[in-house]
């Protein structure tokens, strides 16, 4: 289904969230809509976990696109749901809720929205594993995204080693081999480590917090290149880390914008210029606009 001008009703897309009101996603859409030219609006709404089951539901509404889920909603949507992405049900959570003609479907936009992210930054191409910190739903996006997307062999390291041994063991092949490894710090063969993305929220809302915060980033290859999901604040302690380093490294706002992007294309079958997302999220943050 693709939309346009001619569409005579306003459409609606929300954000599900809880707290919602620190969102930069409205932001995002309706330069999206105004781009695209159509008479929409989304909506960041705070919904708490017992409400989730009835809000679910509303997006059935005629006039309804779908809806972002952020925390806490992102597993607890799945029984709700009609049908999921291949991505949705194999990362075990969803960011993007499609509705069709009275029929709800859950994506995951958080994978390739990081690889493409990766890719416009240049972070990433150096071959070796892939560090993934964080054992939450952002780390299964990000393995799932190394594995499917990138081919690489990946560990997991996490504060709390049962979470991460959790997250690798839903990666074993049938044969019992596996896919992924949760590790401490020094379990990790660095020398051989060409990514590491920072899935964790260490340092989101504070610039001095680090998820690695006494580790040589020297130790990486020189071609290494360090992700960090976190974009509030637009430079946190592991990027400062890791370019004095001499490493590459990028914030999460491409993510952002890209995961945004593919959820407003699956809504309404067109495909806006990633540029317009980070313009949005430029001028919101109040930050000098680049080319992706």
């Amino acid at each position: 289904m693709t939309l346009s001008a001619a569409d005579p009703s306003p459409l609606r897309a929300y954000l599900y969230a809880d707290p919602a009101g620190h969102s930069l996603s409205p932001a995002m859409h309706a330069a999206a809509f105004a781009w695209a030219g159509l008479r929409g609006e989304y909506r960041a709404q705070r919904v708490e976990p017992a409400a989730l089951p009835a809000q679910i539901a509303a997006l059935r509404r005629p006039g309804v696109l779908g809806a972002n889920l952020s925390l806490p909603h992102k597993e607890a949507a799945l029984p709700l749901l009609d049908a999921l992405s291949d991505a949705a049900r194999r990362i075990g959570a969803v960011n993007t809720v499609i509705h069709r003609g009275g029929q709800l479907s859950g994506d995951n936009t958080d994978a390739p929205g990081l690889l493409r992210a990766l890719e416009d930054a240049g972070v990433g191409a150096q071959e070796g594993a892939v560090v993934v910190l964080g054992a939450g739903g952002a780390a299964r996006a990000a393995v799932y995204a190394a594995l499917t997307g990138l081919g690489r062999e990946v560990y997991v390291v996490n504060r709390t080693p049962q979470r991460a041994q959790a997250l690798a063991a839903a990666w074993v092949r049938p044969q019992g081999a596996a896919l992924v490894r949760a590790v401490d710090v020094e379990g990790v063969p660095w020398e051989q480590v060409g990514l590491v993305i920072n899935a964790s929220s260490a340092g989101l809302g504070a610039p001095e917090e680090s998820p690695l915060p006494d580790f040589d980033f020297g130790r990486l290859p020189a071609g290494a290149g360090v992700y960090d999901m976190v974009y509030q604040p637009h430079e946190t302690r592991l990027l400062r880390d890791v370019r004095s380093a001499g490493r590459r490294g990028e914030n999460g706002l491409g993510m952002l914008a890209h995961q945004a992007r593919l959820a407003f294309a699956a809504w309404t079958g067109l495909e806006v210029p990633p540029q317009v997302f980070l313009g949005a999220l430029h001028e919101k943050l109040d930050l000098k606009r680049t080319a992706p």
